[in-house]
């Protein structure tokens, strides 16, 4: 899944949003796996990208039942 702009969260109904978050929550996961192993630095940005995209949607599930 990598990277979620804000665009294609707006964009997104509740429970794809909520979808979403499972798969960057397991993909976060996994990264965290590899690192922990030893993983290959190829992937270095991956890490930091799936936590921003994860902050990014739940910035915008708590505020989106606000507005």
């Amino acid at each position: 899944m990598a990277h979620v702009r804000s665009r294609d969260i707006e964009t997104m109904s509740p429970e794809q949003r909520q979808n979403t978050l499972e798969e960057l929550r397991e993909e976060l996961l996994q990264l965290r796996a590899q690192q922990a192993l030893g993983g290959s630095s190829s992937n270095s940005g991956a890490y930091k990208q799936t936590r921003r995209s994860i902050a990014r949607l739940l910035t915008r599930m708590s505020h989106g039942t606000k507005e």
